[in-house]
């Protein structure tokens, strides 16, 4: 597998070299979220606004008004949590086309509580106007740009950063999912690093005679994909999401409401951080611990079907995806 470092810091300076109109804004963060190339490459279309993000939402929905497209960039809970009211009012009320860069979402980070983006999806799905789109792999990151930028009003991302595997050749298109594999006993719908984690069981599994549906997901909000709602419908034995987020208000939620306003009674497992706050610690731990892991979804599938398939973590330690990048070091703050 290819793991390329740096994705989006390469990439954002190859292709704003032609869009005089985006701007990059940082919270004292620059290195840390991979604006540094686009610092030394533009100087002029580059504004680092200090530790104030409050003043950054209004700074950027200022901006957006005479005609710039900004493009924020800070670690997720620093994009959300701190300056919500400006978000919702300086930005997603007048609609305005803001691009906000969250980086270290869910549990990618050893900072803890404090660092941890692990409900953004849920607070932001509320916000009117507001597209929601996440990374899972660096051709999602190379391609999310264009995505972002294609859409007329505000747009949140959840960003990889680092060293990061290519686990797809597709570019991302916008509100609709990657198919991964078709099968009718069980419909799994992942999205960003859950989705490397689900790749580590999909092998196994389909080697134990299970039908398995998978599909990618990037778009988070609008979330009406044809597709998926059509891998809702062929699930015999029900549906598993698996999320880098809590299990409320995120993918699980929105598929259990597509779930209800389509009438289809069937049974869904939702993976994801248990209405709790996570500690710091490496990101496989952390997988591993709160349930994110290739083993909860074969459990989860285990329960679905009523039967053993006799998958054990050894079984799984052959097939790791994230030894290169993810067992080397926790990437520090």
């Amino acid at each position: 597998m290819e793991i390329l470092s740096q994705v989006h810091a390469k990439n954002l300076v190859r292709w704003a070299a032609d869009k005089s109109e985006v701007l990059v804004l940082s919270a004292d963060l620059t290195s840390s979220v991979e604006a540094h190339l686009f610092k030394d490459a533009y100087p002029d279309r580059f504004l680092s606004l200090g530790i104030a993000e409050q003043n950054m939402l209004s700074f950027a929905g200022g901006l957006a008004r005479e005609g710039y497209t900004p493009f924020l960039h800070t670690f997720a809970v620093f994009l959300y949590r701190r300056p919500l009211d400006q978000l919702s009012m300086s930005v997603c009320y007048p609609n305005l086309p803001v691009r906000l860069f969250g980086f270290l979402p869910g549990l990618t980070t050893p900072g803890g509580a404090t660092h941890q983006a692990t409900d953004d999806i849920a607070i932001l799905r509320a916000l009117p106007n507001m597209t929601i789109l996440e990374c899972g792999d660096a051709t999602d990151v190379e391609s999310v740009l264009d995505v972002a930028h294609a859409v007329p009003g505000p747009v949140y991302v959840r960003m990889l950063r680092g060293e990061i595997p290519r686990l797809f050749a597709d570019p991302m298109q916008f509100n609709h999912a990657r198919v991964l594999s078709t099968g009718d006993d069980v419909t799994l719908l992942s999205a960003g690093i859950c989705t490397e984690e689900a790749l580590r069981a999909a092998a196994i599994l389909r080697a134990r005679g299970v039908a398995l549906q998978h599909l990618h997901i990037t778009t988070h909000k609008p979330f009406d994909d044809p597709q998926v709602l059509d891998a809702l419908h062929r699930a015999r034995s029900g549906i598993i999401t698996m999320e880098n987020h809590t299990v409320i208000g995120g993918l699980g939620t929105a598929v259990a409401e597509l779930l209800a306003e389509h009438g289809l009674g069937k049974r869904l497992i939702k993976i994801g951080l248990q209405d709790t706050y996570a500690h710091g610690a490496s990101r496989p731990y952390l997988m591993h611990k709160y349930g994110l892991d290739a083993l909860a979804l074969v459990r989860a599938v285990e329960k679905l079907l009523d039967t053993s398939l006799n998958i054990t973590e050894t079984d799984l330690e052959s097939v790791r995806l994230d030894k290169v990048h993810s067992e080397a070091k926790a990437e520090a703050l």
